[in-house]
């Protein structure tokens, strides 16, 4: 079985993770930083702005249970994509929306499906889609933060409703 990788930041990495953990024909999901010019950056310095990198998930996927088109179209959904360097109360250039495309395929798949998400939006969608270059994962601590820490203010008032939500739309 060859499995494909998708990477994607749409504010706070808890919150993708969270929401993609739960998707079914997803092997694994990773958080971490990515789209910047720092190698092996920290926490710390991804939230000083100066290393370039979003938070990202990387998610390693099983096409044939999920396709491409689907990770993105939950994408899409579960943050907004309208608002540029933020999401909710998470505000910096860490917390930009940005599809890192791994190969030509996925590039022309993002683009059109940026085209068909637009349509949701009455404002104008700010995602950057650009070419993937590394993934640094983020520190352990990191990791699984949902499932570890659900009681955790962040977790109780900002992932849960984002969890619930996307259970209702995707009818889990």
């Amino acid at each position: 079985m060859k499995f494909e990788l998708a990477t994607l930041g749409g504010g706070c990495f808890w919150c993708l993770e969270a929401i993609y953990q739960l998707v079914k024909g997803i092997i694994q999901v990773e958080s971490g930083y990515s789209g910047g010019i720092t190698k092996n950056p920290t926490y710390e310095e991804v939230c000083s702005g100066k290393t370039g990198h979003a938070e990202v998930v990387q998610i390693q996927f099983n096409p044939e249970k999920i396709s491409y088109e689907t990770i993105l179209e939950i994408f899409w959904k579960i943050h907004d994509p309208t608002t540029l360097n933020r999401q909710g109360a998470d505000v910096g250039t860490q917390y930009r929306s940005i599809i890192l495309y791994h190969n030509e395929k996925q590039k022309e798949i993002a683009e059109q499906s940026k085209k068909e998400a637009q349509n949701l939006f009455s404002k104008p969608i700010v995602t950057e889609i650009v070419e993937y270059k590394a993934f640094y994962k983020a520190e352990e601590y990191h990791q699984n933060f949902y499932k570890r820490n659900p009681n955790h203010p962040y977790c109780f008032y900002t992932i849960t409703p984002k969890v619930e939500k996307f259970k209702r739309i995707f009818k889990l």
